[in-house]
């Protein structure tokens, strides 16, 4: 059986009008992306595992104290990235992506389970490699990470005494 062109030329237009159609049905049932950084699932276990290793010797050792101070320096650094401007969002949001997803976890960081089985030391070994490595994008996201958990950690006033800092300037604040 021979195509002719017209019978070919229809057959593409159908094609595209059920791939427009398509699409506008997708648009219509799926809610757009948000803008900006999202943490959560995976990528916020990802956040409670990193925060402890990189405030080491800092966090409260009471459990429920500890947990809670976990929390809010992750609360904070989520509130922290949401003031980036959106493209670096996006980076960051691309960096908790890959720790997210399991295959890139294991390769990046040699962490082979979920983040909330990885212990301390699991986690401080990585961020050590990373903070090294010879790949400086590699190196770049772990002072994203390590600046981020500091500036979190040290932007509550509470924990400007441990580092002997007063706080602002009465004439400045």
């Amino acid at each position: 059986m021979e195509t002719s062109r017209r019978s070919f030329l229809k057959a593409g237009a159908l094609a595209a009008l059920v791939l427009a159609a398509g699409g506008g049905i997708y648009r219509a049932t799926h809610p757009p992306a948000p803008k900006g950084f999202v943490l959560d699932g995976e990528a916020r276990d990802a956040m409670h595992a990193i925060v402890p290793a990189i405030l080491a010797g800092v966090l409260p050792t009471e459990a429920q104290a500890r947990q809670q101070a976990i929390g809010s320096v992750t609360e904070r650094l989520h509130q922290t990235i949401l003031g980036l401007p959106l493209a670096t969002q996006q980076e960051v949001q691309d960096l908790f992506g890959l720790l997210a997803l399991g295959p890139a976890r294991r390769l990046l960081t040699g962490i082979p389970h979920g983040w909330t089985e990885a212990t301390d030391a699991e986690v401080t070994d990585w961020l050590q490699d990373w903070r090294t490595h010879r790949l400086a994008l590699l190196r770049t996201a772990y002072q994203a990470l390590h600046d981020l958990v500091l500036g979190s950690w040290y932007s509550d006033a509470a924990n400007w005494a441990a580092i002997g800092y007063p706080g602002p300037l009465k004439e400045l604040a």
